[in-house]
């Protein structure tokens, strides 16, 4: 058990930063960029050993969503010492809803085509779950923007995300994050309707 824990130690810390970053996320807490923050950067070393290199990439994006998401949900905090936002939540309307969709697609076609071109040119194995790997990064992207804009729907993509990677995870067994992506599946349905509440 002590040799399973130091030789993942790096994907279990990982997992609590993530649990943690959940947590603040549906509690509205400016603090979720930091710990969101940490997990991207132990998780860009997860996945590319995993050689799940959209995932891997995605993380770059997150750690800079985690930034600029800090600063965004600190301008609009409840005074100087608190650690709420002001920043109100918003829906998406009919129009908006159509541009995040094509948004992802092309991200989506971006990514999928990087994925079957680059490795070879890059001399690194190819990537296993292509279509998975670039879906599952895609609506990250769009999700984790719409989340530092507090747009309620991004629950609603992280929900059909999350049981994707999920199912991804298990494939390349990496089952300490495939439970955390289970438990991100759950706790986005607690989110969406405790946002949705809270508006």
């Amino acid at each position: 058990m002590v040799n399973w824990i130091v030789t993942h130690w790096m994907e279990l810390a990982g997992t609590l930063f993530a649990l943690i970053y959940l947590y603040l996320s549906i509690r509205e807490n400016i603090w979720l960029w930091l710990f969101g923050f940490l997990t991207s950067f132990l998780y860009l070393i997860i996945f590319f050993q995993s050689r799940l290199y959209a995932d891997m990439g995605l993380q770059f994006y997150y750690l800079i969503i985690s930034i600029y998401g800090w600063f965004h949900w600190m301008g609009r905090r409840n005074g100087i010492k608190r650690i709420e936002t002001n920043l109100a939540t918003t829906s998406v309307g009919g129009k908006q809803a159509v541009l995040l969709f094509m948004a992802t697609a092309v991200i989506m076609l971006i990514i999928y085509v990087a994925l079957k071109t680059l490795p070879q040119l890059l001399a690194i194995p190819e990537s296993e779950l292509p279509v998975a790997d670039a879906f599952t990064t895609a609506a990250g992207i769009v999700a984790t923007w719409m989340l530092a804009r507090k747009i309620l729907e991004n629950w609603l993509i992280w929900i059909v995300a999350n049981t994707v990677s999920f199912g991804m995870y298990i494939y390349k067994d990496l089952y300490v994050t495939s439970f955390l992506f289970l438990v991100y599946t759950i706790m986005a349905v607690v989110g969406y309707y405790q946002w949705k509440r809270n508006m």
